[in-house]
């Protein structure tokens, strides 16, 4: 019966409401006769007889002309009860009318208010029941069974939308605050956190949604350590910056980002340093359509630059950041150019070209060639990119006297192990030799580690591999990085840039390293799965170390030296750090050109070495020179074929 009911269409259910309180309300005139007379006999039926007749012929249609009938009752909230108020009001207005046109006398008052009292309560409380009864009857077998750590406005707001969606089951609420414990909301208790284990166990809590939007990354990474070991599945809410109009709906809700579990409050910007290079200025990006180039064209988008020039090698990554853009420049109303150039950093003349058309006063250089086994198993193609692109850039903005010249940089270039982080530091000595060879243009360098959310992070990698059931491929257990998201990264990057007096070396704060293993461990419980080990055999997901790709470092540095100043950012910091005058270091790079061209993998190394004092190889000769045969082989393939 109940499921017939459901599956009724919808006027059907209408008419089914409108019965209900055809019967009911003519019921409730009854019983306020009853209240003021304390009894309900012959005689007073007579007398009414005519009233209780016109009840349901005067109040359903003033109900049906409010619109009370087309309340969805799976979604209704308080905001019915005052469109009850005006119904019943109405009805027991028209119905005192009616009484006097029929010359009713005489007539109680309080059998007027006895009824409108009892209209309002019978009405609100029934579509309330009726709500309840609905979305109990919605519940499967199936739902998960969820507790809310947060019991505000957010925490309401949450378990509304989940009784709406009849996917939960809300079973508990969980606060810190004991004014709290102990209370109901929405008929739900409030319980203590510590009592979380008991209530996971007793009521077969399968997730714990975190409704706490307002507070810090510190305490939410405390709180995300408080459950861990729970090994129940999380997510969590925006901030309350993120949420729309500052409600909390279902959709808000996410998994739980490696950004939650590093804890890591972000420091309001500079204003100042934010513009003083962007706003109102011909601004130039190249890489633009990678994780970090992307994401510097959306904040000085933001700054109001006069132009915006772009820079990509890939068409369609060049495709998207400029729809992109476009969309943003409406959304904010600014009145920007934005300038799309499809080539690579390594064409001279059309660096040239641009930087003298467009008038380019401020440029930031984020293409480069990033994976480390990537480059180490084609370190010609690396050295190319990253080396001889970005003196390519430096040189073409040197002649078109660019006033400020920032180099994106990666704390690999820090006593490098990979041919990557060689060709980065090479990349900083190329800057720094620049900088002292002329006035106008003002370079400068900012280090920083792994950003979150781009291309090669772990993150990504860890939630696809426990999605699939595992295993969780580790290359070593006790390598550690260093993490930022790539909105803050973009924006020291630029503060930093504002900094720069030539030939600086920024590094940015990063926070403290984080063992990737612990990381997976963490990912794994808050997923609510068990780690598989020899202490837990029962668990679900495996964790297999693979050992270290080429050229990978188990620790990760941000200085070469020790010698590093402060500056007036409390993340940014000032590196003195080696430098080669430029007729040396030239001379050398002629010299590595032509390894390059030669394919000689032997020079190469030995030219890196010799160039970057710190570099310090992890493969082997043998491995390049492997390597080397292998793309000769190649080649007279391609000249057989051509023949």
């Amino acid at each position: 019966m109940m499921q017939s009911l459901l599956n009724l269409p919808r006027l059907q259910k209408q008419v089914v409401a409108a019965l209900a309180d055809a019967l009911f309300l003519p019921l409730t005139f009854i019983l306020a006769i009853w209240l003021r007379y304390e009894a309900f006999n012959a005689g007073l039926f007579n007398h009414y007889f005519w009233l209780i007749i016109s009840v349901p012929l005067i109040a359903i249609p003033v109900f049906i002309r409010i619109g009370l009938y087309r309340a969805v009752i799976r979604f209704i909230d308080q905001k019915i009860i005052s469109v009850v108020m005006i119904g019943v009001s109405l009805s027991v207005l028209f119905l005192a009318f009616v009484a006097v046109m029929l010359h009713i006398t005489p007539l109680s008052r309080a059998v007027f208010g006895f009824f409108w009292a009892g209209s309002i309560l019978y009405v609100g409380a029934s579509r309330f029941l009726a709500r309840a009864w609905l979305l109990q009857a919605d519940m499967t077998e199936n739902a998960s069974r969820i507790a809310i750590y947060g019991a505000g406005k957010a925490g309401a707001q949450l378990a509304t939308a989940l009784r709406a969606g009849g996917e939960y089951v809300c079973v508990a609420f969980i606060d810190d605050s004991k004014s709290v414990q102990g209370s109901t909301i929405g008929g739900v208790k409030v319980f203590a956190p510590e009592q979380l284990k008991e209530l996971a166990e007793r009521h077969d809590i399968r997730e714990i949604l975190l409704a706490m939007p307002s507070i810090s990354k510190t305490r939410q990474k405390q709180v995300l350590d408080q459950l861990e070991p729970l090994k129940l599945k999380i997510k969590v809410t925006p901030s309350i910056q993120s949420l729309v109009n500052g409600e909390l709906r279902l959709q808000d809700i996410r998994e739980v980002e490696i950004e939650d579990l590093l804890g890591r409050d972000q420091v309001e910007p500079d204003a100042r340093l934010l513009s003083i290079c962007i706003t109102g200025k011909r601004v130039m990006v190249t890489g633009a359509g990678g994780s970090i180039g992307s994401e510097l064209c959306r904040q000085i988008l933001r700054q109001r630059p006069a132009k915006l020039v772009l820079l990509e090698m890939s068409e369609y990554a060049l495709y998207a950041i400029e729809q992109e853009l476009t969309g943003l420049r409406q959304q904010l109303k600014l009145d920007v150019e934005i300038l799309p150039f499809l080539g690579s950093i390594l064409d001279s003349a059309k660096l040239d070209r641009i930087f003298t058309t467009c008038e380019v006063e401020t440029l930031y250089h984020a293409a480069a060639y990033k994976h480390v086994p990537l480059v180490e198993h084609n370190p010609a193609e690396g050295i190319r990119n990253n080396v001889f692109g970005t003196l390519s850039v430096a040189q073409a903005a040197m002649a078109a006297k660019v006033k400020n010249f920032v180099l994106i940089s990666t704390d690999k270039a820090v006593r490098p192990t990979n041919v990557m982080g060689a060709t980065k530091r090479l990349a900083e000595l190329i800057l720094q030799a620049c900088s002292r060879r002329q006035q106008h243009t003002r370079f400068c360098m900012v280090r920083f580690g792994n950003v979150l959310g781009s291309s090669g992070s772990v993150v990504p990698l860890f939630r696809k591999q426990i999605m699939a059931g595992g295993p969780i491929t580790l290359t070593h257990p006790e390598i550690t990085r260093y993490f930022m998201t790539i909105p803050e990264a973009a924006q020291l990057v630029l503060q930093a840039g504002a900094m720069g007096e030539g030939g600086d070396v920024f590094v940015l704060d990063m926070g403290e390293p984080v063992r990737i293993i612990d990381l997976a461990r963490r990912m794994v419980h808050l997923s609510g799965l068990e780690v598989k080990s020899e202490s837990t055999p029962d668990g679900t997901i495996e964790i297999q170390h693979v050992g270290l790709r080429p050229g990978e470092k188990l620790y990760e540095e941000l200085l070469i030296g020790d010698n590093v100043e402060g500056t007036s950012h409390p993340l940014i910091m000032r590196a003195q750090e080696n430098e080669l005058p430029w007729d040396q270091l030239n001379a050398l790079l002629q010299e590595l050109n032509t390894a390059c061209t030669a394919f000689d993998y032997a020079q190469i190394r030995a030219l890196l070495l010799q160039i970057v004092a710190e570099y310090e190889p992890q493969c082997g000769i043998e491995d390049l020179i492997w390597q080397a045969q292998q793309v000769g082989a190649e080649e007279q393939k391609a000249t057989v074929l051509l023949h």
